[in-house]
């Protein structure tokens, strides 16, 4: 009887000893798997950073590069030309500065902000609005608002015009009558208000107005934001 329970003890401590090193083993490989999934976890938001990081970089290269390319066919028909140094600032966009009014966005009040200037606004390379000063703060007026007022040229033919805001359109106002815009042609910025650099795309003509004095296009706008994380803002257009 003294070996038999001796042999179902060893079988019983083996067994113990069997199943202890596999929960310890199972425990070990619980731990690395978490480990491994919190570094790769890590990685992955170290890496996202850096692509959004690399893509703001990009986009604002991106813009600068659209209106160099826009002047350099100026300077090239302009041989007096002066140096052209465009600059554009990342600003992020707060709140509504108005329940119900989308148009209006309070911005982060960016270094040099000079309260007596009107800025141009972009965003993925297109035009977005303009920033006002209200209270000693910068505020987005979106191009839906219709006091989102800046100089374009429509069309090949460079047709000049005043774009306002009209809701979830633009319409380009003061376009001589004896020149003639067509559905289809690309509005772009015209850096001659002192807002915007030039060649800013804005939108395409839907519609062209045929009026008493002048004619204006109806334009859909490339952009069309509602409260975007961030925007930029031209602080320096020549």
């Amino acid at each position: 009887m003294a070996f038999v329970s001796l042999q179902k003890g060893e079988s019983i401590s083996a067994k113990f000893i069997g199943l202890n090193a596999w929960i310890v083993g199972t425990y070990d490989d619980t731990e690395r798997f978490i480990k491994d999934k919190i570094n790769e976890h890590l990685f992955q938001k170290e890496e996202i950073a850096r692509l959004r990081a690399q893509n703001t970089e990009l986009e604002k290269s991106a813009v600068l590069l659209d209106t160099f390319a826009h002047e350099i066919n100026q300077i090239s028909s302009d041989k007096n030309s002066s140096a052209y140094e465009p600059e554009v600032k990342m600003v992020r966009a707060l709140n509504y500065s108005d329940i119900g009014d989308y148009n209006k966005i309070w911005l982060d009040k960016f270094s040099d902000f000079n309260t007596s200037k009107i800025y141009g606004l972009i965003h993925q390379g297109k035009t977005a609005g303009i920033v006002i000063t209200k209270n000693d703060r910068p505020l987005a007026l979106l191009q839906g608002d219709p006091k989102s007022i800046f100089a374009v040229f429509v069309g090949e033919g460079k047709i000049p015009g005043i774009a306002h805001g009209d809701n979830d359109k633009i319409v380009v106002k003061f376009i001589p009558q004896w020149l003639f815009p067509k559905i289809g042609d690309e509005v772009f910025t015209s850096g001659l208000d002192g807002i915007f650099f030039g060649g800013v795309g804005v939108g395409k003509v839907s519609e062209v107005l045929e009026e008493s004095l002048y004619k204006s296009v109806i334009v859909e706008p490339y952009v069309k934001l509602s409260i975007p994380s961030y925007l930029y803002v031209v602080t320096k257009e020549k």
